[in-house]
């Protein structure tokens, strides 16, 4: 029993490892790579190591993603001149 829930983890992993790679837009890579943290998580807790779980679940799915978001959205946000916007430098 426990043969097959490594292999159904780590063909969840496989899957969203690939889907994270396939995708191209930063919001969705990152949005993928919160759902691969919590793969990895799940698989480390099946192959019983709880404590590198946690750690993965705390960095990989939550810490990593939201700073890939953040800086997504501070980069979108500035303009595309120079620093008053109109292009020149100034």
């Amino acid at each position: 029993m426990a043969d097959v829930a490594v292999v159904v983890a780590l063909l969840f992993v496989a899957a969203t490892a690939t889907a994270a790679v396939a995708n191209r837009d930063p919001t969705r890579q990152a949005l993928v790579l919160a759902v691969l943290g919590t793969a990895l998580a799940v698989l480390f807790t099946v192959l019983q190591a709880p404590d590198v779980g946690l750690s993965q679940l705390a960095v990989g799915s939550v810490l990593t993603p939201l700073l890939i978001m953040l800086s997504v959205r501070k980069v979108r946000r500035r303009p595309a001149g120079g620093k008053d916007g109109k292009g020149g430098e100034g």
